[in-house]
């Protein structure tokens, strides 16, 4: 497999920049996988400046209602046919939650979700998540995110009169490969649950895990279905593989694997805000250099189940960079 000279993939820098968009047949597309990889981040880096400038979206979760899911996806350390010793709660007290979300907002964050397990949230603990959004609404200034898995439009439209403006809901990996991951719910309802979203509104972000065992191929029809959905965030996790969970003993993927994919998502997303989630401590310098070569967005602080970053540390870094979240 060929890769392209570097005055041709300066060429396609130049015509997406001019409003091209990449699409799954472009012979380009192929080229990218076998590309130098400091040459793919560096045009990744130029459609970064050019659509994001330099501010960088920082974005923190808290696990609202954690374990006991009735789902099989392989990776989840809540799916409760998995054993992991994950620790498990009901809904948390709308103090607990506020106090979180407020803490995170003085920080410097730019958004804040709340994420529950479970195939969907519904009945008394989705009236208190729309408590509690109401109330982060009335007394907080950060953007409200909600990620509450395979929810009606009905309810996507009480989200957003509640103050929530984006609805995080992964497509996970490509089509051909989901059903390797998990059978408990298709592609395709998470294709609708996403579509749902769009049209009550909602930004949506979607995006997936990468080191699951699926083929660069499947990485590249991913992205080209986040393309097509319009996706405007998208986070990309590693695969942090947990024991007692179906992806245990996975070795993680080589950072250079996962700077390539940030990077060819920068290509086939050139708009989005490409965001580093899980497994950002897999890259050099906990995800620095990616943010100037193709990624545009962060989680920062917990992640769900795996440890994250402090924010302060965080900011620091964007300050190290030359980069703004405001």
């Amino acid at each position: 497999m060929r890769s392209l000279k570097i005055e041709a993939l300066r060429a396609l820098t130049d015509r997406i920049i001019g409003g091209y968009r990449l699409k799954p047949e472009d012979p380009e597309v192929q080229e990218l996988l076998t590309q130098p990889l400091a040459e793919l981040q560096q045009e990744a880096g130029r459609l970064q400046k050019h659509f994001c400038g330099n501010h960088v979206d920082f974005c923190t979760i808290i696990n609202a209602r954690s374990g006991r899911c009735g789902e099989n996806c392989k990776y989840c350390a809540q799916a409760a046919c998995h054993h992991t010793g994950c620790e498990e709660y009901g809904f948390l007290s709308k103090e607990e939650v506020m106090k979180t979300a407020k803490a995170d907002q003085d920080a410097g964050a730019n958004r804040f979700a709340m994420v529950t397990s479970g195939r969907a949230l519904t009945g008394s603990d989705f009236e208190k998540a729309l408590d509690i959004y109401r109330a982060m609404k009335k007394d907080l200034t950060i953007d409200l995110c909600a990620s509450h898995g395979i929810i009606s439009r009905e309810q996507f439209r009480r989200l957003r009169e509640a103050g929530v403006t984006s609805y995080h809901h992964n497509i996970e990996t490509s089509r051909r490969y989901f059903p390797q991951i998990c059978t408990s719910h298709t592609f395709d309802d998470r294709i609708r649950t996403i579509k749902a979203a769009q049209a009550e509104g909602m930004c949506v972000c979607s995006g997936g895990i990468i080191g699951m065992g699926e083929t660069w191929q499947d990485r590249l029809d991913m992205a080209f279905t986040l393309q097509s959905l319009g996706i405007e965030s998208i986070p990309i996790n590693a695969l942090m593989s947990i024991p007692g969970t179906g992806m245990e003993g996975r070795k993680p993927l080589p950072a250079e694997d996962i700077l390539r994919t940030i990077a060819i998502f920068r290509f086939i997303n050139p708009t989005a805000n490409i965001r580093l989630a899980a497994g950002r401590k897999l890259l050099p310098q906990n995800g620095a250099t990616a943010l100037l070569a193709g990624a545009s967005a962060s989680i920062t602080g917990n992640m769900l189940t795996t440890s994250g970053t402090t924010i302060k540390e965080d900011m620091e870094m964007l300050k190290e960079l030359g980069l703004t979240n405001h």
